[in-house]
C-alpha cells in the first residue's frame, strides 16, 4: 500500500533523512510551500501524513483532511496546529521535543553574554571608528547575580549546567508544573512569579506559548523588574509583549534584551525594537546546527512512520480516537 506524505513549507535543501525513514513503507513525498489555508487544503486533502514547520494547521484545514493519520512538526512547539481539531478528527499530532537542547541553550547563552558584555554595540562602535567605553556603560559582572529560568525543561536544565562555573549568587526557577524538590535536586530554587520578577537580574525564557504564557512579560511585569535586568527569549515571541518591551527598554526600566524569536517572523522592519542598541537579535536560529537539523528531520519522519504503521508516535502530544 502506497502512502502520500506532504511536507509543508518546504525549507530544506534535501530530504535524505525523511526519505531514508519512510521509503521502506512505500511513501511518496510531496514537498510544497503553502501557508494559505485554501492552498494547504488543496495540497493535503488526501495526504496520509503531514510534516510541517511554521505552516498554519487550523481547524479549517484539518476538518478537510480525508486520509490523514498524523501531523508531525519540525520542532518543539506546536502552537500552529489546532490540537483539539486534530484530536476530534482522529489525527495524531507529534513534535520533536528533544533534538536541540544543546543548540538552543548555546544560543540563549550567547545572547545572554552579548547583552552582559554589550558585544554587538561594541562591535558596531569599533567598525564606525568610535572608541568610547562610556557608550556601553554601565556594565556589571555576572558573579554573584541572580539568574531566573522561566520554565525548567530540557533546554533550561542544559543551560543551567553551562552556567555552573560563573559563580552566580542564586539560580531561581519559575515553573508552576514542577515541584520545589525536583528543582532543588537539579541545583536551583523554585520561586513564585512575583519573587522572580523582583529578585532576578537575568531572565531566560523556556516556556511554551499558550493562553497562560502569552504576553506574560508586559508593562506590569517590566515595572516590577530591576532596571539592570536582562531578558533572553529563545522560546516563542508572543510570550513578550513587544511594545511593552520597547517602552521598558527605551525608558530605562530594564537594561537589555536578547531575542531569537518574535511575534511576527520574519520580524517587521518597522518594529521599533530594531532601533534600540540595547537589543541583540538573531532570526529564530537558536535550534540550528547541522547535527540538530539531521536529528530533527529524522525524528519528525519517524513520527509519521509510526503512525502509518498503526503505532503511537514516539513524540505524540495528543491522544486521538483512531477511527477504524
Amino acid at each position: 500500500m502506497a502512502f502520500e506524505v506532504v511536507i509543508a513549507d518546504d525549507r530544506y535543501s534535501h530530504y535524505q533523512e525523511e526519505t531514508a525513514v519512510l521509503q521502506p513503507l512505500d511513501v511518496r513525498l510531496n514537498m510544497i510551500k503553502a501557508v494559505d489555508p485554501a492552498a494547504l487544503v488543496q495540497a493535503c486533502r488526501k495526504a496520509d501524513g503531514i510534516i510541517l514547520n511554521l505552516a498554519p494547521m487550523p481547524a479549517e484545514v484539518i476538518n478537510h483532511l480525508t486520509c490523514c493519520r498524523v501531523i508531525s512538526r519540525y520542532g518543539v512547539g506546536y502552537d500552529n496546529v489546532d490540537i483539539k481539531a486534530a484530536t476530534a478528527c482522529g489525527i495524531w499530532v507529534a513534535n520533536v521535543p528533544d533534538y536541540c537542547g544543546e543548540d538552543v541553550s548555546d544560543q540563549a547563552f550567547a545572547l545572554f553574554m552579548s547583552c552582559v558584555r554589550k558585544v554587538p554595540q561594541r562591535d558596531r562602535d569599533v567598525r564606525a571608528g568610535i572608541w568610547d567605553i562610556k557608550r556601553g556603560a554601565p556594565q556589571w559582572r555576572i558573579r554573584g547575580k541572580t539568574f531566573v529560568f522561566c520554565g525548567f525543561g530540557q533546554i533550561a536544565r542544559i543551560m543551567h549546567r553551562k552556567l555552573a562555573g560563573f559563580e552566580l549568587g542564586r539560580m531561581l526557577v519559575y515553573d508552576p508544573f514542577l515541584d520545589a524538590e525536583t528543582i532543588q535536586a537539579a541545583g536551583a530554587e523554585k520561586v513564585d512569579w512575583e519573587t522572580a520578577l523582583r529578585e532576578g537580574d537575568y531572565f531566560s525564557i523556556h516556556m511554551p506559548l499558550n493562553d497562560e504564557t502569552r504576553g506574560m512579560f508586559n508593562t506590569a511585569t517590566f515595572a516590577m523588574m530591576k532596571p539592570t535586568a536582562i531578558i533572553i527569549n529563545t522560546s516563542r515571541g508572543p510570550i513578550i509583549d513587544e511594545q511593552a518591551l520597547y517602552e521598558a527598554l527605551s525608558q530605562g526600566k530594564i537594561n537589555s534584551a536578547g531575542l531569537d524569536v518574535f511575534t511576527q517572523e520574519p520580524i517587521n522592519p518597522d518594529n521599533p525594537l530594531l532601533q534600540l542598541d540595547s537589543v541583540t537579535f538573531s532570526g529564530h536560529t537558536g535550534w540550528y546546527t547541522e547535527e540538530s537539523q539531521t536529528e530533527l528531520k529524522r525524528k519528525a519522519a519517524e513520527n509519521v512512520r509510526d503512525a502509518l504503521q498503526g503505532k503511537t508516535p514516539k513524540y505524540a502530544v495528543n491522544k486521538p480516537v483512531i477511527k477504524k
